[in-house]
C-alpha cells in the first residue's frame, strides 16, 4: 500500500458556498474580511478576488491572477447552479413521481 494521501490545507481557500454568500451578500464579505488582520494580509489587504478568495501583494498581481487560467475556472464553476437537497433526492429517486400516482379513490376501489 502506497503513501496516503493528505489534504493540503496550506493553499485551502474558500468554498464555493462560501464565495457564493460573499457575491450574493456584501455584509457577509465584510464579515469576513473584518476578521483578518490588515497588517498579516499581503499589501495589508487592498487587493482581494472574491471569486477566488484570495489576497494580492499589488493590483498588477491580481490584474494577471483575473486573466489567468484558475481565475477564469472558478468563475465558470461559479456561474453553474448550487446543489439542492431536492436534486439530491431527485438523483437517487426520492419525491419523484413520473406523473402516474394512483390517486386515493382507485386505491380505495381496488380493496
Amino acid at each position: 500500500m502506497g503513501a496516503l494521501r493528505r489534504v493540503k490545507t496550506k493553499r485551502l481557500t474558500r468554498g464555493y458556498d462560501q464565495v457564493r454568500e460573499d457575491l450574493d451578500s456584501p455584509r457577509h464579505l465584510a464579515q469576513y474580511k473584518a476578521t483578518k488582520d490588515a497588517e498579516d494580509l499581503p499589501g495589508l489587504g487592498k487587493h482581494y478576488c472574491v471569486e477566488c478568495a484570495k489576497w494580492f501583494e499589488s493590483e498588477y498581481n491580481m490584474v494577471s491572477h483575473t486573466k489567468g487560467k484558475n481565475h477564469k475556472r472558478r468563475l465558470r464553476l461559479l456561474r453553474e447552479d448550487p446543489h439542492t437537497q431536492k436534486a439530491a433526492e431527485a438523483a437517487v429517486g426520492l419525491g419523484t413521481d413520473n406523473g402516474k400516482r394512483p390517486q386515493e379513490s382507485e386505491i380505495a376501489m381496488e380493496e
